[in-house]
């Protein structure tokens, strides 16, 4: 149970009513009546329907919502960060010497950078031409005759609080910007020689809520409300009016905010904040340091004892907030043996088509080990013998002993092996791949395919469409692999969660990126599963880049691999300088990998790592991501290696240079073997270009490789893979999508 509370009884009610409405939102301000002289824009934004922003200025000046915006009443219009914005009337700064503008946000907790709250201006190209701007980032505000070398600035120097409602205040007359947060000014600039009217010639087509003038930079994700546009510099005092929060206020909001997560069974140390987005400090208590102490202390009861249940108390401004904690008392080895046993999983149990991951430590720290009825067929550390094409399926049964002391339990798996599919030859090709970060739908999976075995003629399926559709992550996926499991009769599809489209700050993603990939799976190549976001690298980690996989007999295990930029373990806000190294990590289900290791550092950037084997040889095609220099002529273009060790950390030189003369710069290479001769293709996406451009050699060994002829790929085909696949599959999958 939570309660809040206050000393002066007559208080209780109105502040258990006020949180119940609403534990983060504040009320719309009611301003004094002078602020509203002057006003040349003011939209409430608590439509509940429709997509115009009605102007109550009296300037009927309506505005109109777009994209993943949704009206949200008095919580104001509700900005999902993807497309989501308002746009405002042209020449809304037209004849402004002065200026103020004004709003309530709640930036999401998730708000990736750069992001502008409102921009007002023009745009050229992709960046910004002219414009007023306000970012929670370094809470600023900027004015600008042209991009961002002319802007004029006026910053608090620290980031807006996030998940909270604030009102921003922009105010410039005379010379002097003054920047408000909640009624109370927080930065000052003088000399200010840039004015609104300056901005544009009077003319600014880029007037947006929630999007920024750059092109490259993320929508706003969040929540917004109460937008002014003023034609003077309020005061201090009408800018306190607009959205001064009392301290007793400040107070109710930041107890209401506080989060301490699940309390029903609580086993590992809790964190009490100290201090709430609205700045009140917050003092701890406890009614039983014992088992939890204000510092958020947790000491569970003896194995076999009761529950603690603990009352921890928020107080802030003479309020207080109250949290009741339930200890869960150490587990006895029953219960450890018990919960441990009921949380395995054997994947896929009654359709097994390739080795298990069997774990021989379970929850709780317990061990386990398995039996198998028929170790011929699944031996007792997951490796699978499956029956042979046209025998009936094996069933069998798999039973994990679960330890923990002197206890253990037993829990039984019934499984069925499936007999191998009957091997065909490749009569065509797959193509999945990603279209580009420069619309809504270019990083998400693309679908061709060939025209029989013309490994250089193909259709676009699903009409041009997606076949894949990320929902998890960043919401985005790139350079889609595909690989068929060594038996032949099931796939899987891994890719980058990155989504880049409104945002374009790659250094941010190399540095607070994803470290996850996206899985799917599937047996036709048609129908597949439930999307699976797995994490792959470490904490030290800044992004998980094209992921790709080979099969490695040796270890009857998948290899997966992809770069990352590595930062040392004591930069947990990855802000030193590194550079993309290639990992790798191994795994029997796409579900369970084990710890990343390094593979490939030659002490400087590489990316996007492809593999193929010929003969006893790995041949390994790399992206060099180094600057391009004249010290480095071979930089942003594809090194070739080979080994006879798939892991092996050094593989020999074979060529660099791949492309250079045919196409500008080359990344994302895609390898496969031709279904009808001793020839092989490597297709390389020229970024910044066309895209892909097919290449081709009869000799792997030999690094020559030339430029294809008489091609004709999809219209806009990024970093992905060529699957070899039979007539039937080809059949298959342009049925399924057209």
């Amino acid at each position: 149970m939570v309660t809040l509370r206050h000393r002066p009884r007559t208080f209780v009610a109105t502040l258990v009513a006020s949180l119940a409405a609403s534990l983060v939102v504040a009320t719309l301000s009611a301003p004094s009546a002078s602020a509203a002289d002057g006003l040349v824009l003011h939209y409430p934004l608590t439509e509940t329907s429709g997509a115009v922003a009605a102007d109550h200025s009296g300037g009927g000046r309506n505005a109109t919502v777009i994209g993943d915006a949704t009206p949200g009443g008095s919580e104001g219009l509700q900005l999902g960060g993807v497309n989501g914005h308002v746009k405002l009337p042209d020449s809304v700064l037209r004849d402004l010497a002065d200026v103020t503008v004004s709003l309530q946000v709640r930036i999401s907790p998730d708000q990736a950078t750069p992001y502008f709250i409102y921009g007002l201006g023009n745009s050229s190209g992709t960046a910004g031409n002219g414009y007023l701007f306000t970012t929670g980032n370094a809470y600023r505000s900027s004015i600008a005759t042209g991009n961002w070398s002319t802007e004029q600035t006026v910053s608090a120097g620290r980031n807006l609080a996030r998940g909270v409602w604030k009102t921003l205040t922009y105010a410039l007359g005379g010379g002097t910007a003054v920047l408000y947060e909640d009624g109370v000014e927080v930065a000052r600039k003088t000399g200010v020689t840039t004015t609104p009217a300056m901005i544009g010639g009077g003319t600014t087509t880029a007037n947006y809520i929630g999007r920024s003038v750059y092109s490259g930079d993320r929508h706003l994700k969040g929540a917004v409300r109460d937008f002014r546009l003023y034609d003077r510099a309020l005061t201090a005092a009408e800018a306190h009016d607009l959205g001064f929060v009392p301290v007793e206020e400040k107070a109710r909001r930041d107890l209401a905010a506080i989060d301490l997560g699940d309390l029903s069974a609580v086993t590992a140390n809790l964190t009490p904040p100290a201090t709430g987005p609205y700045g009140s400090t917050i003092t701890w208590q406890s009614d039983d340091e014992a088992h939890v102490s204000a510092q958020g202390v947790v000491t569970r009861p003896a194995a076999g004892s009761a529950p603690a249940t603990v009352t921890l108390t928020a107080g802030a401004a003479d309020q207080t907030r109250t949290f009741e904690v339930t200890v869960r008392p150490e587990l006895t080895d029953v219960e450890k043996v018990t919960e441990a046993a009921a949380a395995l999983t054997v994947w896929d149990a009654d359709d097994i088509r390739g080795n298990l991951t069997l774990p021989t430590e379970g929850l709780h720290g317990t061990d386990v080990s398995w039996k198998s009825t028929k170790k011929k067929i699944i031996t007792e550390t997951g490796e699978v013998t499956r029956p042979e094409h046209g025998a009936e399926p094996e069933r069998l049964t798999l039973t994990a002993t679960v330890r923990s002391g002197e206890e253990q339990t037993k829990r039984r798996f019934h499984v069925t092996v499936a007999p191998k599919p009957e091997q065909q030859a490749y009569e065509g090709y797959l193509f999945g791949y990603f279209t580009g970060e420069g619309t809504a739908t270019g990083e998400q999976v693309y679908f061709a395919a060939s025209q029989g075995n013309d490994a250089l003629k193909w259709d676009e399926l699903n009409k041009g469409n997606p076949v894949l559709t990320s929902t998890l992550g960043d919401k985005g996926v790139r350079d889609p692999f595909i690989i068929r499991s060594p038996e032949g009769d099931k796939f899987y599809l891994i890719a980058t969660d990155l989504k880049m489209n409104g945002n374009g700050n790659w250094d941010l993603v190399q540095r607070k990126g994803s470290r996850y990939v996206e899985v799917w799976e599937s047996t036709d190549l048609v129908n597949w599963g439930q999307q699976r976001h797995v994490r792959v690298s470490p904490e030290t980690a800044g992004n998980t880049w094209a992921p790709e996989a080979y099969y490695d007999e040796s270890i009857g295990a998948y290899v997966v691999f992809w770069a990352s930029k590595l930062y040392a373990a004591d930069d947990p806000e990855h802000a030193g300088n590194t550079y993309n190294k290639m990992l790798y990590a191994t795994t029997r289900d796409f579900r369970t990998f084990s710890e990343p290791q390094v593979w490939v550092d030659p002490g400087y950037s590489v990316i996007d790592s492809t593999v193929i084997k010929h003969g006893d040889e790995y041949y390994r095609f790399t992206k060099d991501e180094r600057n391009n220099t004249s010290t480095t002529p071979c930089s942003k273009f594809i090194l070739a290696e080979k080994s006879t060790e798939l892991r092996d950390t050094s593989y020999d030189f074979v060529v660099d240079c791949i492309g250079k003369g045919s196409i500008r710069q080359g990344e994302g290479p895609t390898v496969f073997k031709s279904n009808t001769e001793d020839r092989w293709y490597l297709f390389i996406d020229e970024f910044g270009g066309r895209g892909y451009v097919p290449f081709e050699t009869t000799d792997l060994a030999s690094g020559q490789w030339t430029l294809a002829t008489d091609y004709s790929l999809p219209s806009r085909p990024r970093h992905g893979t060529v699957l070899p696949v039979t007539k039937a599959e080809l059949d298959r999958v342009r049925a399924a999508f057209p």
